[in-house]
């Protein structure tokens, strides 16, 4: 019997352009958000790894998604050690999570007075 609680989704999921904006106007803040949704009955746990053209990745960010839960997790609140991802610089991500999830990925720029706000899929991949 299919009680709704199914996990759907994948395990390894890659953001390749993040950039979190360094600037705001306005009322609302610039940011970015990955949003992840898990349908099913255990507990996610992502290990998070973020990606730069001219450093070493932060390494070793974990995040947990109660079961049957969504979340919202600001990059900018990503830390590893005293690490944290600095404003205007180019960076990509890697989620792995131990059962599958989905993950959307936002930006809300609010540098100039008209704000644009993107949202789209992460890229779900087979883990090399």
């Amino acid at each position: 019997m299919d009680n709704g609680y199914r996990a759907i989704g994948h395990t390894y999921w890659v953001i390749p352009d993040g950039y979190i904006p360094p600037d705001s106007s306005g009322r609302l803040e610039s940011h970015e958000s990955v949003c992840v949704l898990n349908t099913g009955t255990e507990e996610a746990e992502l290990q998070v790894t973020v990606y730069f053209e001219d450093r070493e990745p932060l390494e070793g960010i974990v995040c947990r998604v109660p079961a049957r839960r969504t979340k919202h997790i600001r990059t900018a609140s990503l830390q590893a050690g005293d690490e944290r991802i600095p404003a205007g610089v180019p960076y990509a991500m890697t989620i792995t999570s131990n059962v599958p999830v989905i993950v959307q990925y936002s930006r809300l720029d609010t540098t100039q007075s008209e704000l644009a706000l993107m949202s789209v899929m992460a890229y779900p991949a087979e883990e090399g």
